[in-house]
């Protein structure tokens, strides 16, 4: 009966306890559907989120709280959050505010990358090509 209740019901029951305290948190552009980062979500940050209307997640490098944004400009206001089915990951669908998501710039324009997957790999050569 619990997992009816997680999977079929309208409850909010993130599972934090999963993995730790995170869970993943993708974003995504909300006008064409882009991925533009993977990062992590703990209670406070998706808290947070609800709050502020602007991305945020818990740095696991840093060890704290990040508002994506708040140093660079580049914030993601939320449009929607999604779940899935055992509500242990989210979707940020959102409208980005800057110039982009990604904390890497392009060598050539100088400009903050507007996802962060900017390459993909060659399946044949296994290497990695720019997009």
């Amino acid at each position: 009966m619990a997992n009816k209740v997680l999977e079929e019901g309208t409850e909010l029951l993130i599972d934090f306890e999963k993995r730790g305290g995170l869970i993943p948190a993708v974003v995504q552009d909300v006008a064409d559907g882009r991925i533009l980062m993977v990062a992590y979500a703990n209670e406070l940050a998706l808290q947070t989120s609800f709050e502020k209307g602007m991305a945020t997640f818990w740095s696991t490098s840093r060890n704290e709280l990040w508002t994506k944004g708040e140093t660079s400009g580049d914030f993601l206001k939320i449009v929607e959050i999604l779940t899935d089915c055992d509500q242990d990951a989210i979707i940020y669908r959102v409208v980005p505010q800057g110039g982009g998501s990604c904390h890497t710039k392009d060598p050539d324009t100088g400009k903050t990358r507007e996802t962060c997957f900017y390459r993909k790999i060659d399946l044949k050569s296994k290497n990695l090509e720019m997009l």
